[in-house]
């Protein structure tokens, strides 16, 4: 198989929305960033739908400078949308995402680059020193952090950093929709990436207000339960439906079992038992949780082959000692 050739070696992503004010300063911190790589680079600005007048400057800056490509999305589709744009037009062979609000440092750019090229398919940001309010946002970064570690079994201190670096093949591959942006680190690894972390920079806000607070953790459980079932029965539905349509007909039988048991032994009225009823519920949920999996089942195999979508992904073929073309 042959290697992808790519147009640009690293390109950088910048969801935009209202940062009118930060745009000059950004503007020469990544130059100056990026001047000391000596690589190919190309810098991806996408406004999201911003309305204080950031799409006039950022086409101001980019007629000034070459690296800079200019997104305009039609209106707010919120960070995840604008990330997901962004990384749709890269180019690069890497893939740095980024905050366009100061907090993040550009000049960490540089050690994610060198991080990244000792076999990483994805390098995260630790925001060890974060410069943010407690209560609004530390606070449910930490729940969240926390509960996503856990859960996905994916080991970072900082998983809601924006600040990351990817192999361009890993992240091209992942669908970014909803607020599926928090749980990246969680696809590539699914995906079969390998992920390192580095401290980096963290600024306290400069201009602007944050466009999150302590409601995110909410959203965080009900994202995280979507990313878990697709990760781990995304391509087997049955497993999840059928097994809890299993458990259902289980509890059934040994319900009706009792009652039969308490009719022989103690002469109890099989009518009069609220347990009756119960294992007749229970086993219409059963076979309902059956069909809802079999039907999952048909949409699943549906969509792949509608879709032409493969269930795996090759990285390389070997014959006699060299990789095929």
């Amino acid at each position: 198989m042959n290697d992808p050739v790519y147009a640009v070696k690293l390109s950088v992503v910048l969801p935009i929305y209202n940062e009118i004010a930060s745009l000059g300063e950004l503007d020469r911190q990544l130059t100056e960033a990026i001047a000391g790589l000596r690589l190919s680079c190309e810098v991806i600005c996408v406004d999201d739908g911003s309305s204080d007048g950031s799409w006039a400057r950022l086409q101001e800056l980019s007629s000034k400078n070459h690296m800079y490509r200019m997104v305009k999305l039609r209106r707010n589709y919120g960070q995840s949308a604008a990330l997901a744009a962004g990384v749709d037009v890269a180019r690069g062979e890497f893939i740095v995402l980024m905050d366009a609000d100061l907090q993040n440092d550009p000049a960490d750019i540089p050690r994610l680059i060198d991080e990244v090229q000792k076999g990483y398919d994805l390098v995260s940001g630790w925001r060890k020193s974060r410069q943010d309010f407690f209560w609004s946002r530390r606070l449910p970064s930490i729940i969240a952090n926390s509960l996503i570690a856990k859960v996905t079994d994916v080991d970072l201190h900082d998983i809601g950093c924006t600040l990351k670096i990817y192999r361009s093949e890993y992240i091209k591959d992942i669908t970014i929709y909803g607020e599926m942006h928090r749980f990246l680190p969680a696809l590539v690894r699914q995906a079969g990436g390998r992920i390192g972390e580095i401290e980096v920079n963290h600024h306290a806000r400069k201009y602007g207000k944050s466009k999150y607070g302590i409601e995110r953790t909410a959203k965080v459980v009900l994202d995280l339960m979507t990313v878990q079932f697709l990760g781990f029965f995304g391509s087997k539905p049955i497993y999840i439906f059928g097994g809890a349509g299993l458990a259902c007909m289980i509890v059934s039988v040994l319900t009706l079992i009792y009652i039969v048991i308490d009719k022989i032994l103690l002469g109890k009225s099989l009518i009069e038992s609220p347990l009756l009823l119960l294992s007749v519920m229970f086993t219409l949920v059963g076979i309902q949780f059956l069909v809802i999996g079999l039907l999952a089942e048909l949409i699943v195999r549906v969509w792949h082959e509608s879709q032409g979508k493969l269930p795996y992904k090759i990285t390389k073929i070997v014959s006699s000692g060299r990789a095929e073309a």
